[in-house]
């Protein structure tokens, strides 16, 4: 029988790197020029965003009659957009707080980059509220404080409020953690530069870090706070955001099952996410070494996780409308499968369900294109799941005669692109500005898996990491599990 080594004896970091060579390797992602590769993604990323720019601003200009928005579909891309974003960030928080509390030591890898995409999808998330308001120039109102309005106050009562607090508060806590986090590293690039602005601001941002024992004890102490804080927002966030719905009667909405399910599709969806980044990332920036198969194997493995509490929920709330004999709840949920836009709850089953299937096979795994292209499918499946939970339940309500369709106009279609060119311009300027990779954490753990790593000689007797990163290389049990 073939020897080849398990997922958990594969080195977090190929190489046999020393903590010299992990300074040198991160820093030099920063020190030298972007690579054609990365000026075009940012290139791209602009234009969507001068795109959304434009649409964002005729919008508020002209009015919310430029969306395909009537007098039953009050609620179409907008929220849609607002719902996905907020659910992306969700895994940032996953990998940095709660996995750093079950010692994960396998997130230092990829713990930066999902809570640099936590802080921008919650950015971009926010948008959407605001601009659904009709006069964004008064979004101030959402949130109490002494004011001379008179009896004009903030109704807590509404959702729209619990969002504005839920969004505050998550991307406030999400910023402190990842600022935090970076200080080490801060003051690495502060002692590699030697003048010049970089120097100066991460002179300032590094809060005069010296590295000794009592500075370490007091940061390892701080973090862990944050982690602990940070931990309940993963479950509260979205289940406030799930609250928009579940306490409205419309059919498809009022139901007790949407805060586990909203959580679990935002982890889902975020994973999803985080795993697109890094592939992204580890190419661009040539990161090879630290952003491993074992990285992409436990990510794999996450998606396959929350893809089946997804399909549990989606089998759910049909059985429970199914089983309640209430007409109107019967009529919303064969609709939304059958229906005029039954095309997109295909698309939902199909990315959501289907789909990551396909990662229960380890040849599957190992292929970081087609591991690419599966995490691309999830988030156009996650964010079709939105817009069916929305459209469908507004479009068809209680009377036949006030039904109506709903179709997207150009402008809200550009405010959709403009919102990823939002999120992809912030985290490209990120690789470029700022040390992708956790230095000071990767450090710590550079000797798992060396020992195994060591045993056998042969290359051809044991598989080594860059077997990982054969794409598309047939293994003899590449099916197996």
């Amino acid at each position: 029988m073939a020897n080849h080594c398990a997922p958990l004896d594969i080195p977090l970091v190929a190489g046999n790197k020393t903590p010299a060579d992990v300074t040198r390797d991160i820093c030099h992602s920063l020190e030298g020029k972007p690579t054609p590769l990365w000026w075009g993604g940012f290139l791209v990323a602009v234009s969507l965003l001068v795109l959304g720019l434009a649409a964002v601003s005729y919008e508020i200009a002209t009015g919310i009659g430029t969306w395909g928005v009537n007098r039953t579909v009050g609620w179409a891309v907008g929220i849609t957009c607002f719902v996905f974003w907020v659910g992306i960030g969700h895994a940032g928080t996953l990998i940095s707080a709660i996995l750093f509390l079950l010692r994960q030591r396998w997130r230092t890898a990829v713990n930066r980059s999902a809570e640099a995409m936590t802080i921008f999808a919650v950015m971009c998330a926010g948008i959407f509220p605001v601009i659904h308001l009709g006069r964004p120039w008064m979004a101030y109102w959402l949130f109490p404080y002494p004011n001379t309005r008179g009896p004009l106050w903030v109704n807590f009562r509404s959702p729209l409020v619990w969002d504005a607090f839920a969004i505050g508060t998550y991307f406030t806590i999400s910023l402190v953690f990842w600022y935090v986090g970076l200080i080490p590293d801060l003051a690495t690039v502060r002692d590699r530069l030697h003048g010049g602005f970089r120097h100066k601001l991460a002179s300032v941002l590094s809060l005069g870090w010296t590295g000794s024992f009592r500075t370490w004890h007091r940061y390892e102490s701080l973090y862990l706070m944050l982690a602990g804080l940070a931990t309940p927002l993963v479950l509260s966030v979205h289940t406030i955001v799930s609250w928009d719905f579940a306490t409205g009667v419309i059919p498809g909405w009022h139901a007790t099952i949407f805060p586990p399910y909203f959580v679990a599709g935002a982890i889902f969806s975020g994973v999803a996410m985080v795993l697109t980044l890094v592939l992204v990332a580890r190419k661009t920036m040539r990161l090879e070494d630290y952003i491993t198969g074992r990285h992409i194997d436990v990510m794999c493995k996450l998606l396959l996780l929350t893809s089946g509490i997804v399909a549990i929920a989606y089998a759910t709330e049909f059985f429970t409308a199914l089983y309640s004999t209430n007409p109107y709840e019967e009529f919303a949920f064969l609709n939304r499968a059958f229906g005029p836009f039954g095309w997109t709850y295909g698309i939902m089953v199909s990315c959501n369900v289907m789909v990551p299937q396909l990662l229960w096979f380890r040849r599957v795994r190992r292929n970081l294109w087609v591991v690419f292209g599966i995490s691309i499918l999830i988030n156009v499946g996650m964010w079709f799941e939105r817009f069916v939970i929305i459209l469908t339940s507004l479009h068809h309500d209680f009377l036949p005669s006030s039904w109506t369709s709903y179709r997207p106009t150009p402008i809200e279609l550009c405010m959709l692109l403009g919102s990823f060119g939002l999120f992809f311009t912030l985290f490209l300027l990120f690789c470029r500005l700022l040390p992708v990779v956790a230095m000071a954490e990767v450090k710590g753990v550079l000797h798992v898996g060396r020992e195994k790593e060591a045993a056998p000689s042969s290359a051809a007797q044991r598989p080594g990491v860059e077997d990982w990163e054969l794409v598309g290389a047939g293994l003899p049990d590449g099916g197996a599990v």
